[in-house]
């Protein structure tokens, strides 16, 4: 079933402010982890997100497999990823939109 236009809007952090303001949020704290909004797109549950992680060179898949493996180490340890290493690279910033 397709959300309507308003849930749509709702939830779309590039037109409802609030949305952005908790996807802000939501990244701050991944970085605690070492990993970026796009991290969270899981490509078992959508389609469209496997064919896009397809497409992508290997060593983005790679690195954002490595990113997850971290942050799952780092969630078992109860500990955060150093601050240094938290800042995310604008050259590797690539978008599944």
């Amino acid at each position: 079933m397709a959300l309507s236009s308003w849930t749509q809007w709702l939830i779309n952090p590039r037109r409802n402010w609030l949305a952005r303001q908790h996807m802000k949020a939501v990244s701050k704290r991944l970085r605690n982890y070492g990993l970026r909004y796009d991290d969270l797109y899981d490509p078992y549950y959508d389609l469209d997100i496997k064919e896009a992680l397809a497409r992508l060179p290997r060593e983005v898949v790679d690195a954002r497999n490595q990113r997850l493996k971290r942050a799952m180490d780092l969630s078992m340890k109860h500990e955060y990823l150093p601050e240094d290493l938290q800042v995310v690279s604008l050259f590797l910033a690539f978008r599944f939109r």
